[in-house]
């Protein structure tokens, strides 16, 4: 009986022996094989483009394939269901944008909640937002656009309901104290196509976006939603010195772990995203298009949670107050 009770006290200790070794024994050795990083949007867009620029760095620092898959659909969920659903190890990440922090309010019977089954690996960058209007549209200025919403009902497009080009122009509107008509179109594309073309009145997009149709004097443009003006577009005004602080709108990017993921493991990833962040040469390019780094005071894991945090009740509140709805 002594003997038995001496070796199952022993087997215990060796696996709580085993069980903190390992830990600290994983996170020293990862990554050992391939990482994914799921982008719950099509090729091609602003939110791809980051992730395969991450991707790209952590494959040269960690000496492991880094892999980006597109997994689209259903307003960004079915992808972010996944790695949320994923083993919380470190090689199944996720690279979304602003619109994760309105899905929890967007989608009632959501699969997943960001902040318990999601943790942030870090902020990586961000870019104001642009109203641009079509060319024929008589108002020049701030006071005329103003007027102008007053007497009319300006045809905002939107890249879908419930985008963050829809959530803008509803704050906007409450700013103004205005009432505009939303058009939803499957994405960006062809709600700028269609501005270019006159066939709707305003679009809020990302300088990328709308950093080209403006110089070449495709479209015209009124405002942007940081806090002070920028730098490729100094003539333009900043609504939030206009229309006050809640028009503060940046368009940001972050990397999403598995809740779960050992903080070693976190904490290593968020360390490579930090030196890609640095990087002069990712910098300069993003400078181009009116992109900036997060921060470096916000770039922690625990930073990112807060933020995360913030903006859900922001767009929450935005939702509801507008009973936006997302499209069948």
């Amino acid at each position: 009986m002594r003997r038995t009770k001496l070796l199952s006290v022993t087997l215990a200790a060796v696996a709580a022996a085993f069980a903190v070794a390992t830990h600290p024994a994983s996170a020293q050795d990862y990554p050992n094989r391939n990482i994914t990083i799921v982008v719950p949007f099509a090729a091609g867009g602003p939110t791809d483009g980051v992730a395969r620029q991450i991707a790209a760095a952590l494959q040269a620092k960690f000496g492991q394939s880094v892999v980006v898959e597109n997994v689209s659909g259903a307003g960004s969920t079915i992808g972010t269901t996944r790695v949320a659903r994923a083993a919380p190890d470190g090689y199944t990440l996720l690279v979304h944008n602003l619109a994760i922090s309105a899905n929890p309010s967007l989608y009632p019977k959501l699969a997943f909640d960001p902040e318990k089954d999601l943790t942030p690996v870090g902020f990586i960058n961000y870019q104001p937002l642009i109203l641009g209007a079509r060319k024929s549209l008589p108002a020049n200025t701030l006071p005329e656009l103003a007027d102008w919403l007053k007497a009319n009902i300006g045809r905002f497009a939107t890249p879908g309901t419930g985008s963050t080009g829809h959530l803008t122009s509803a704050l906007f509107a409450q700013a103004l104290g205005v009432k505009i008509d939303y058009i939803p179109y499957r994405g960006g594309a062809p709600a700028l196509q269609d501005l270019v073309a006159g066939h709707v009145d305003f679009f809020f997009g990302t300088p990328q976006q709308l950093l080209e149709p403006i110089k070449t004097d495709m479209i015209k443009a009124y405002g942007v939603t940081s806090r002070e003006r920028m730098e490729q577009l100094p003539d333009l005004p900043s609504f939030v010195q206009q229309f006050g602080p809640k028009l503060e709108i940046l368009f940001w990017h972050a990397m999403f772990a598995p809740a779960g993921t050992p903080k070693p493991v976190i904490d290593k990833l968020n360390a490579a995203l930090q030196e890609f962040m640095s990087d002069p040469e990712i910098v300069k390019g993003w400078s181009i298009i009116g992109v900036s780094p997060y921060p470096k005071e916000k770039r922690s894991p625990e930073a990112g949670k807060e933020l995360m945090h913030s903006e859900i009740v922001r767009w929450g509140e935005v939702i509801r107050a507008n009973n936006i709805q997302p499209q069948n």
